[in-house]
């Protein structure tokens, strides 16, 4: 079972034990008095245990509590019971006693016969024939003493057991001093001396029979029993002088704390004794019907007690507040002043004016008590105050008596309503008016400076001399300066984060600071500069701040109480950690600054005060320590899908479990709740963290690899320490993410690309097959035609010319004739050649589409042609285009190109249509024309002799898969018709361009395209 802290309750007990103090003496003007912060837990509220025997920390900084209904161990926010059922018997078994020894190690006395010892997590049970163990405390050395009512005195050492005296009467106390006395405290028969194995019984002075708790001091020991206090040693012992009211009052336990300080519980409440006297709390919540049983200091300096009805926690206060609890006057903060004789003069918002002298305010008479006093500034012996409705009074100490001289519009004031209040080294008192702008007292009379000359604003809420002599405004305006008879305003131009300028402050260097509603800013190189890089906290309402002797600001908020390093603010560069933060738990009643001109002061010893919402508070920096214990982390469950894991050994967590979560804390008893948090996963976060209070991290689908979860903590003052808690752990991989698998899949990835490149080198081959096959095929044809035309061509003009020759001696005309005969036939078999050759040259398409080529054909036959009577091309495209096969695109584009050609040389044709149809189906292309036409059975049996055009157009289309049709008739024209199915037409393309081409008209007057 777990209780978790639900609410956490601060009380201030600080003046409650100095109202009590008896054989006081004269504090010390330099040290706050004390003031103690108290918190609470009891059986009433969240604390699981019953009356409180014991109290104890080992050195991982966790709290364990002896109680009569088990152990117990506080993290500061859990109280955890914990069981070690495999010693005993009964899981709530009593613990009447725990200690740790120097070595760490967690001593237990429960309920029965014997001890138990815990170290690193295991509890282990120490008998060695022992009857029944009565008390036990630790030594003067690294052991414990235990005496055992029928054996005797033991020491427990490592693993070495010293029996050191004899049985004697029932022991219930013991305890050791430094020069090795062993002192035993009985049941009723009062107390005795072993040395040497031997008891002596010492009575001089000492009376009491019960010996409840000693406590050894030096060479003394202070003795509590039924009837009282004692101290002394072993010539004697004298009562302690306890305040009369307590009577013969029962002392249960007596502790001395590091500040010397010696903590006395009883029946009757909670006594602490000092040089300065004793002080007494009542502590009746915690004692109830029964007393204080037991006292703890910790490692960080926290008292805790431990009482019949729960647990609580006294500490140091940072702060000193004179509580509006304690004193009305205190409810409601204004402006503050600390004169040289270290008077502390106040005045409360609900109106009047107080001097706070040795903890005891007492209100001027010279100041009516119903009017609200502004501002308080002075000087040497005199104390300057802006009133509400009296305008400025002097105020001046006289035969120990205040004397007052007020100032008012009447004498030259700007008004009566004096809201911000200095006076300068030369002796002039400037006030600064609510809303009639700034007067300046010398010699007797008033100079009053408005918006007219040069002031930012009439209404001045704060006024500073700097050390060069300047004078400075703070308005809701802007900022103005006066020195040398010259004004200057500075507003957000001039770099304030904001015009309405609250506060203003030089700091020890001669930096001047102004507070604003939106934070900071200094003035430096002739302008104000932002600390570029600091938490939102400070660029809140700054309504006061002050400077102590270490350089540090401290700082009032709308609603914070801030500590900042000056040099931080100066580098430009705050970080979350370099803030420090204080409220209640410090001992302030709030956190809540007041709007004045004076609200945050420094004196002359070096302490702060704070005027604040509710209660007039004081902080010495110099008793505020910066080595203070570092927290100590601890990751205290690891969960995967919410599941615990054992993490007390490296773990593995599987893939299928989708969300990891750490818990974890970090050991700061003082004040938990200010404790923050770094944490990283070595393996997936690249950096630590932003601090953070949540105190549990969540990672979810982490993949498979080695983990190491670290967690680092700063204490509850703000001091990070490197010490970490780390956890390592695996997160296993799924079938796929194994090696195994990763490398057969790797292998079976490189055998699909290698049959894929096959494939691949398959189909090349086979396009290289066919378009081997066409070239093939297309030089067969051309070889046929060069045999039946080109070659023929010559050979029959090689015969005229023969003739021509056997003509010329006799018969010249009939030889001039053959001549013209070879001339031509020459001309037509160049002309053929010129075919054949085109046709051996690849026509390359390129980026164009079979309508581009087919249109830029014609348009090169129209330049070629040279008759007179130049035939009109078409070029026509039906239905949505879609990308052709490239390789069958130039196949087709050759067939075209041959019914083209056939079309314009010798069909005399003088229209001609080429139209192309993308169909869902198939593709078609159609060329007609209306010229002289073929022979119908030339155009079926698709030759005609020396002549292969039709046969060789055929073949292209069988071989891609098309099929070819020609119908013509003598003088009736030629259609030719090209069929090819979809799927072997229309080729893949990431890009799909639509064109729709209309009619194109190529050649005739103009050419142009219709």
């Amino acid at each position: 079972m777990t209780c978790c802290l639900k609410q956490t309750r601060w009380t201030v007990i600080g003046i409650v034990l100095a109202s009590l103090v008896t054989d006081a003496r004269a504090l010390d003007p330099n040290r706050l008095p004390s003031q103690y912060v108290r918190e609470q837990w009891t059986t009433e509220s969240s604390f699981p245990g019953g009356a409180v025997n014991g109290i104890a920390q080992t050195a991982d900084g966790y709290l364990w509590i002896g109680t009569d209904r088990g152990l117990i161990r506080f993290d500061g926010f859990n109280f955890r019971p914990v069981s070690f059922t495999s010693i005993t018997t009964a899981v709530n078994t009593a613990i009447l006693q725990l200690l740790t020894d120097a070595r760490g190690r967690l001593w237990i006395r429960p309920e029965g016969a014997y001890l138990v010892s815990q170290k690193n997590g295991e509890f282990e049970s120490i008998r060695y024939g022992l009857y029944a163990i009565t008390a036990m405390s630790k030594d003067n050395h690294d052991g414990v003493l235990a005496s055992d009512i029928e054996q005797g005195t033991f020491r427990f050492r490592a693993d070495d057991v010293q029996k050191l005296g004899p049985a004697s009467p029932p022991v219930i106390s013991l305890a050791e001093t430094a020069e090795g006395k062993i002192w035993i405290g009985t049941l009723g028969d009062g107390l005795f001396l072993l040395t040497g194995g031997q008891l002596t019984k010492v009575s001089t002075g000492l009376s009491d029979r019960k010996i409840n708790c000693l406590l050894p001091i030096a060479e003394e020991l202070w003795v509590g029993t039924d009837t009282g206090l004692y101290r002394g040693n072993s010539n004697g012992f004298r009562r302690v002088k306890l305040p009369p009211f307590l009577g013969s009052v029962q002392v249960l336990s007596i502790l001395r704390d590091r500040d010397s300080n010696i903590w006395v519980g009883t029946t009757r409440g909670l006594l602490r004794i000092n040089e300065k006297g004793i002080s007494f709390s009542e502590e009746s919540e915690l004692r109830g019907d029964g007393g204080i049983n037991v006292l703890f200091e910790d490692r960080e300096g926290n008292l805790w007690i431990g009482g019949a009805r729960g647990l609580g926690r006294i500490r140091d206060s940072t702060f000193v507040t004179y509580s509006s609890v304690d004193d009305p006057h205190f409810e409601h903060g204004g402006p503050t002043y600390v004169d040289q004789e270290g008077r502390t003069w106040f005045a409360p918002a609900q109106g009047g004016l107080y001097v706070l002298q040795n903890g005891r305010a007492q209100p001027v008479a010279a100041i009516p008590a119903r009017d609200v006093v502004y501002s308080i500034s002075g000087r040497a012996d005199e104390v300057w105050v802006g009133r509400q409705r009296g305008g400025l009074t002097r105020l001046r100490f006289r035969n120990g008596s205040i004397a007052g001289q007020t100032y008012t519009k009447a004498n030259g004031l700007a008004q009566n309503s004096a809201y911000a209040v200095y006076e300068s080294r030369d002796g002039s008192v400037w006030a600064g008016m609510l809303n009639g702008g700034v007067s300046k007292f010398k010699d007797g009379r008033f100079t009053t400076y408005t918006v007219t000359n040069g002031l930012a604003s009439n209404t001045v809420s704060s006024i500073l001399e700097t050390r060069d002599g300047a004078m400075w405004f703070a308005t809701p305006s802007g900022l103005s300066s006066f020195s040398n008879g010259q004004w200057r305003t500075y507003t957000t131009v001039e770099g304030l984060p904001s015009l309405e300028v609250n506060c203003l402050f030089e700091d020890s260097s001669g930096t001047l600071w102004s507070g604003t509603s939106a934070g900071l800013a200094f003035f430096a190189s002739n302008r104000f500069q932002i600390p570029h890089e600091s938490p939102d906290v400070l660029r809140k309402q700054i309504v006061g701040m002050a400077e102590d002797k270490s350089g540090r600001f401290w700082i009032a908020t709308s609603d914070h109480v801030l500590r900042v390093p000056r040099d931080k603010l100066l580098s430009g560069v705050v970080q979350g950690t370099d803030v420090r933060e204080y409220g209640q738990a410090d001992g302030l009643e709030s956190t809540g600054g007041v709007k004045r001109s004076r609200s945050v002061v420094s004196d002359s010893a070096g302490r702060i005060w704070f005027s604040l919402g509710r209660g007039l508070s004081v902080v010495n920096p110099s008793q505020i320590t910066d080595n203070s214990a570092p927290a100590l982390p601890h990751i205290e469950a690891v969960l995967a899908d919410g599941s615990p894991v054992d993490f007390r050994q490296p773990f593995r967590i599987s893939t299928k479990q989708q969300k990891t979560t750490f818990r974890f804390v970090a050991l700061s008893l003082a004040n938990s709740e200010r404790v923050r948090y770094r944490y990283r996963l070595d393996g997936f976060d690249h950096g630590w963290s932003d601090p953070v209070a949540s105190r549990e991290a969540t990672y979810t689908n982490l993949d498979a690899a080695s983990y190491r979860f670290r967690v680092i903590a700063c204490n509850s003052d703000g001091l990070w320490d490197a010490s970490e808690a780390a956890v390592g752990f695996e997160v296993e991989p799924t079938v796929w993410q194994t090696w195994w698998f990763r490398t057969s899949s790797a292998a079976l990835i490189v055998l699909l690309v290698w049959c894929v490149y096959l494939y691949r080198l398959h189909q090349l081959a086979n396009e290289f097959n066919i378009r081997l096959e066409a070239r093939v095929g297309e030089r067969t044809r051309v070889a046929r035609e060069l045999h039946d035309s080109l070659v023929q061509g010559f050979q029959g003009m090689m015969f005229r010319l023969q003739a021509v020759r056997d003509l010329l001696p006799g018969r010249p005309s009939e030889a001039m004739q053959a001549l013209d005969v070879a001339l031509v036939r020459g001309d037509k078999a160049i002309a053929e050649g010129r075919d054949t050759v085109s046709d051996l040259r690849e026509s390359i398409v390129g980026d164009k589409d079979l309508a581009e080529a087919l249109t830029a054909l014609g348009e090169e036959l129209t330049a070629q042609s040279d008759k007179g009577a130049v035939p009109h091309i078409l070029v026509l495209v039906e239905g949505k285009q879609q990308e052709l096969n490239p390789i069958l695109r130039d196949e087709i584009y050759r067939i075209a190109r041959e019914a083209l050609r056939n079309a314009f040389r010798h069909a005399k044709a003088q229209k001609i249509e080429a139209e192309i149809t993308y169909g869902d189906s198939e593709f078609r292309l159609q060329v007609r024309d209306d010229g002289s036409g073929i022979d119908s059975g030339v155009a079926k049996r698709g030759a005609r002799a020396g002549h292969w055009g039709l046969p060789g157009m055929r073949e292209r289309a069988k071989g891609f898969g098309g099929k070819l049709e020609v119908w013509s008739e003598q003088g009736a024209g030629t259609e030719i018709e090209l069929i090819v199915p979809a799927g072997v037409a229309y080729g893949k393309s990431d890009t799909r361009r639509r064109f729709w081409f209309s009619r194109k008209k190529i050649g005739g007057a103009d050419g142009q395209q219709s």
